[in-house]
């Protein structure tokens, strides 16, 4: 099947189902792309860029299995799939604060669930 070179990964990395510690995926990530790249695949050279479109990939299945999971939830009656869309959700929101470009979707997020967005302040020496 031809698709975007991130899938495999961002599947295996961001698993509706499981949760792995930040770490161990950028360790995995990082070795994917490197074994990648020595085996001629057209990855991003830059790796901060190859990792933006595993987390955009990421998201992309999250906000498919989230939708899936409302609908099983709100539609069909089946609340037992309420876990897996919290963790779903929970993604969203992660990847989408993390980058200025999907802020408006972060913001969409959190106003349909009515939460608000984690703000802070940080101080250093001037």
């Amino acid at each position: 099947m031809y698709g975007p070179i991130t899938y495999d990964i961002a599947c295996l990395m961001r698993d509706a189902f499981l949760s792995w510690d930040e770490e161990f995926v950028l360790d995995i990530t990082v070795r994917y792309w490197q074994k990648a790249q020595k085996a001629g695949l057209p990855v991003d050279a830059d790796f901060g860029e190859f990792y933006r479109g595993v987390e955009w990939m990421g998201l992309q299945r999250h906000l498919k299995v989230a939708g899936i999971f409302a609908r099983l939830t709100l539609r069909d009656g089946k609340p037992k799939y309420r876990p897996t869309r919290r963790a779903s959700l929970a993604y969203i929101r992660a990847t989408t604060h993390r980058y200025r470009e999907l802020g408006p979707l972060a913001k969409l997020i959190d106003e349909i669930e009515g939460s608000e967005a984690v703000s802070g302040y940080a101080f250093g020496r001037v």
